[in-house]
């Protein structure tokens, strides 16, 4: 792998997203360079802004449905909407995003000879029939409904990645990243986090979809950080899929008493009906990540969610 004066030249693309901003911050501050590529559709610049002026950091506005000619050791693709509400909001160029954009990377990783890490979701496992959800699942998706823009073109995205892996010998990385939350979260992603604190801290109703005793599995941002970079600095052939995610399962009505409480809200719930294709529980098994990469959550979810409400308290406050 090349490397300059030391460093390695990094490419995240969705790099001023969620995810995609804690990495920039993980990557530099371990000496890296780094450019971030991001058409800024649900990223943003106040996620990047404290770094625009750093030496090692580039930022380009950039599609990835589109090529992308630079000079890389390794390339982080973070790049596509990830809730609900963002990627039904435009569901072809979703697909477009991940099918597009991951055979522009791979195209890039196959000239340049990077290593490139994939960033795919539980939603491949649909809504699972085996619970916890191992890699070995093949997923219960259903191929047409309003969320398989998302859900099949990351599992589209997978299978080109482990083609070229086959075919031209590339070296893949592929985490199938779990519900993941912390600061700079998008206030009105419509994921389930944000939504219960935002709401909370208005005191306005909380949400609640069916009965609330959908389960889910929150790990919070900087753990998987941790997770995406042990993984790309294995050396050997380890395409994966590896799950990252946190292993403890709660229930989301537990979790919209706990936003509650941690906020001292005097919020009520209200329940609305499930939406369609809403999978009924989701929670990883890493026996493979603690195996291969010696990596587990340690932030435990009162401490990542006071954590995430200080976040939203100070941008609500800002009137952001």
């Amino acid at each position: 792998m090349r490397k300059y004066n030391g460093r390695s030249q990094v490419l995240v693309t969705g790099g001023a997203g969620f995810l995609g901003s804690h990495l920039c911050d993980r990557l530099l501050g371990e000496g890296h360079d780094v450019i971030c590529a991001d058409n800024l559709f649900t990223g943003s610049k106040r996620n990047i802004e404290h770094l625009l002026a750093h030496p090692r950091f580039e930022l380009m506005r950039h599609d990835v449905t589109f090529p992308l000619y630079v000079e890389v050791d390794e390339i982080y693709n973070l790049a596509c909407p990830a809730s609900p509400v963002h990627y039904q909001h435009d569901p072809v160029q979703t697909v477009k995003t991940s099918v597009h954009g991951a055979i522009n990377m791979l195209g890039l990783a196959k000239r340049t000879g990077a290593r490139i890490f994939q960033a795919s979701t539980s939603e491949v496992y649909g809504d699972p029939d085996v619970h916890p959800q191992t890699e070995s699942y093949w997923g219960r998706v259903n191929p047409i409904g309003v969320r398989s823009c998302y859900d099949e073109g990351k599992r589209c995205a997978e299978t080109l990645f482990f083609d070229y892996h086959r075919q031209y010998g590339l070296d893949i990385r592929v985490a199938r990243i779990f519900n993941t939350y912390g600061p700079r979260m998008h206030p009105n992603d419509g994921r389930v986090v944000s939504n219960f604190i935002v709401q909370a801290l208005r005191g306005e109703p909380i949400t609640i979809y069916g009965e609330g005793e959908q389960t889910r599995s929150f790990c919070y941002v900087d753990d998987l950080i941790d997770g995406f970079v042990r993984y790309m600095r294995l050396e050997g052939p380890v395409p994966g899929p590896i799950n990252l995610g946190n292993p403890n399962e709660f229930t989301i009505a537990s979790l919209a008493q706990l936003v509650i409480e941690l906020t001292n809200s005097r919020s009520s719930l209200v329940k609305r009906p499930l939406p369609s294709d809403d999978p009924m529980q989701r929670q990883p098994d890493i026996a493979r990540a603690r195996e291969t990469l010696q990596w587990e959550p340690r932030v435990q979810l009162r401490e990542g969610l006071a954590r995430t409400i200080d976040y939203f308290d100070q941008l609500l406050r800002e009137g952001s």
